[in-house]
């Protein structure tokens, strides 16, 4: 048994002989053959004996005491161990698994109701879609064919792309034949989830195919809806011409389904680049749907193509019409902001009081900071010193970890605003700002605790993936999630994994932005933004006279630090530099046989990485936002939105950009690298704030230039 042998040579001198053998089973359980019977007997024979270090694991050692037994095909003895896993009280990631392995045992020795009845009370716990097919299957065995149909639908319906499904496919046609009359049809809610869940997989031509078949089964408004989406479906295909076609010829009766077809007849003439075919359908769903949201997403998405190329007269009044018929609804707010930042960056005098208004009529809006920012800005020009530091006052306290934070306090520090005292608007007062959590307990409760003892056992006896599973399931369930993801990102930080520690605080922390920095723990922050390869960063920092941490922030929103990540458009490693840019910066920097795999090599991707962000540094004059547009969207673009207004400071030209990918990217590896700032400086290798100066190597900037890795949206 090669797993035995490898295992054995890890662990020799370390573990006791049963903690091992479960170490074994872990890793070995699923490939084992029936010719190591015998080493299995031993194995479970030794199990029993047990290891006081295992008395917090009854489960897993239940759980791989059953599997072994299944693999020897014991199935009597598979009946007796599995139970153990989950009579303990305490719910983990194999419980669900060894009540299967039970109800298979269980059909095997022909029980097939104990299996049903197994199945039915650890249902919460059930891996699905593998739990729903294998209770099909129990209640089809005991005779409970009409249930059985019930739960093989639950999994066809449910989990189109898995190979599950298949299975349930052939078992419901099986059963179709036998029970003729009796057979249960499909909820129409069902079938609608399935072709929306490969639409949402992308599997369109399948979607396409599910519609027609709920074309044929339904009537009404769902037999409706599913015409328009068949065209959906094209159009999500790229047929663009024939989704047009076929979405402008349709005619339905049910009004929910004819506002979709509008929309999409409005995206489709936008693909097609038939202005009039968007006016004709914007009109009708005015004239027919005027509070429907599909107008509301069709006046964005007509508004949206203007605002590509600067047409204000164009995009204006699809976003005063939008933020008319539908002011106060969330999705409507960035309809009211493209009117009121229009105002001030021509300096209409109404521009104050429409910024106020956002912030009255949307204060949830993704823009509510940027409007007080703005307020603070207009009233520093006009002299009421007292308000301004209020509006500042306000961004740094309620969005302390943002964009314009960053710019607020920078103004609050300055000589102008120091001296004096904030006082504020009386309409601040009253604007009703969502109520966010501030600040989390990072004192571990009751059953975060014993779940971070569990895996650190697990983790003690070199079953990481194992303990890692389990931290992922308390999260899930709820157990403190911020607690469980520090603990989560110090595993995969030890084995340099910092990008899987990142993705674990974001998913298992997702207010962090929300979080005030002095009450959350540092360990939490430093998790959150490593920065590993420190030394090679700072060395080509300073090379090409970088701010390390303005670097750091970038590759922390390029690549989340994993060098070995390709993007989808072929960037590769930390900075995501496209190989065809590699091998130009690669001859400027004198690398030698210079192929793309170097830039899966750290010290190699960062040189040429901090070469490039120079080199945009040098091309726009040492400007920081404007380098970081061209990073992410290309300098041509950037040339070109900086000639849409005369932009008094560059917080104007990131709020004009049009495309929500770059301005967010702008100010998301801004905030990055002041958060690096305030981890890492007076630490070792303390670097300087961001500087402009030339490099100390001439930089001349790439002959070609980088790509953006993704098309960039601009809806938010």
């Amino acid at each position: 048994m090669k797993t035995a042998v490898c295992w054995d040579r890890s662990i020799r001198g370390r573990l006791s002989k049963a903690v091992a053998l479960l170490l074994l089973c872990a890793t070995a359980a699923s490939s084992v053959q029936t010719s190591d019977q015998k080493q299995w007997a031993v194995a479970l024979k030794t199990l029993k004996r047990g290891d006081s270090r295992l008395a917090a694991l009854r489960d897993y050692e239940a759980y791989y005491a059953a599997a072994a037994a299944f693999e020897r095909e014991d199935w009597a003895a598979v009946v007796i161990e599995a139970p153990s896993a989950w009579q303990g009280g305490v719910a983990s990631p194999v419980t669900g698994k060894a009540a299967i392995l039970a109800a298979k045992a269980l059909l095997k020795l022909e029980r097939s109701r104990e299996a049903v009845q197994t199945l039915r009370n650890r249902a919460a716990d059930l891996p699905q879609p593998e739990g729903g097919l294998i209770l099909a299957n129990a209640l089809e065995t005991s005779g409970d064919e009409v249930s059985a149909v019930v739960s093989y639908q639950r999994v066809y319906y449910d989990y189109p792309v898995l190979k599950e499904s298949g299975e349930a496919r052939l078992a419901l046609e099986r059963l179709r034949t036998a029970l003729g009359d009796k057979y249960p049809p499909p909820m129409p809610q069902a079938m609608f989830a399935r072709a929306s869940k490969l639409q949402a997989g992308r599997e369109y031509a399948r979607a396409r195919k599910e519609y027609e078949a709920i074309v044929e089964a339904a009537g009404g408004a769902e037999r409706d809806l599913a015409r328009v989406r068949i065209g959906v479906c094209d159009y999500q295909a790229r047929e663009n011409n024939a989704a047009y076609r076929y979405l402008r010829s349709l005619e339905v009766s049910a009004p929910e389904a004819d506002a979709e077809r509008l929309y999409f007849v409005s995206a489709s003439a936008r693909r097609v680049d038939d202005d009039d075919g968007i006016a004709q359908a914007l009109e009708e769903l005015e004239r027919k749907y005027p509070r429907s949201n599909w107008r509301l997403d069709a006046l964005i998405n007509a508004a949206n193509i203007h605002l590509l190329v600067n047409r204000p007269e164009r995009y204006l009044p699809l976003y005063r019409a939008c933020h008319d018929a539908f002011a106060g609804q969330p999705a409507a707010s960035v309809c009211h902001w493209r009117v009121t930042w229009q105002a001030y960056l021509q300096r209409k005098p109404e521009a104050a009081g429409l910024l106020r208004e956002h912030l009255s009529v949307y204060p949830g809006s993704e823009h509510a900071n940027a409007a007080l920012y703005f307020l603070g800005r207009l009233d520093e020009d006009r002299g009421d010193l007292a308000a301004a530091k209020s509006y500042y006052a306000e961004v740094a306290s309620k969005f302390q970890n943002s964009y314009y934070a960053i710019l607020a306090r920078q103004r609050l520090a300055g000589s102008r605003l120091a001296s004096v005292s904030a006082v504020a608007p009386a309409f601040l007062n009253a604007v009703a700002f969502p109520a966010r959590k501030r600040q989390e307990s990072f004192q571990a409760g009751d059953a975060a605790r014993k779940r971070i003892e569990r895996a650190r056992l697990l983790l003690s006896i070199g079953l990481d993936d194992l303990a890692e599973a389990e931290l992922r399931f308390g999260a899930r369930s709820g157990e403190q999630p911020h607690v469980i993801a520090i603990e989560l990102a110090k595993i995969a930080t030890r084995k340099s994994a910092p990008e899987k520690g990142i993705r674990y605080i974001k998913a298992y922390a997702p207010g962090l932005y929300w979080f005030d920095v002095a009450s959350t723990p540092d360990e939490f922050w430093r998790l959150a933004y490593p920065l590993p390869f420190r030394i090679s960063l700072e060395t080509w920092a300073r090379e090409y006279n970088l701010d390390p941490f303005l670097l750091a922030g970038l590759i922390r929103q390029e690549s989340e630090f994993d060098a070995k990540v390709i993007s989808h458009a072929k960037a590769y490693g930390l900075t995501q530099v496209l190989p065809s840019t590699g091998r130009s910066l690669a001859r400027r920097a004198g690398l030698k046989r210079f192929t793309s795999n170097m830039l899966f090599q750290p010290d190699v991707n960062l040189h040429l990485g901090a070469i490039y962000l120079r080199d945009l540094l040098n091309a726009h004059g040492g400007n920081v936002e404007r380098a970081l547009a061209s990073y992410n969207a290309g300098k041509s673009r950037t040339d070109e939105w900086q000639t849409w207004a005369d932009f008094r400071e560059q917080p104007e030209f990131v709020e004009t950009i049009p495309f929500s990918e770059t301005r967010n990217y702008i100010q998301s590896v801004l905030r990055n690298a002041d958060f690096y700032r305030r981890l890492y400086a007076g630490t070792k290798a303390e670097a300087a704030s961001t500087v402009t100066a030339a490099p100390k190597k001439s930089a001349k900037p790439p002959a070609v230039k980088r790509k953006p890795k993704s098309k960039a949206k601009v809806r938010k």
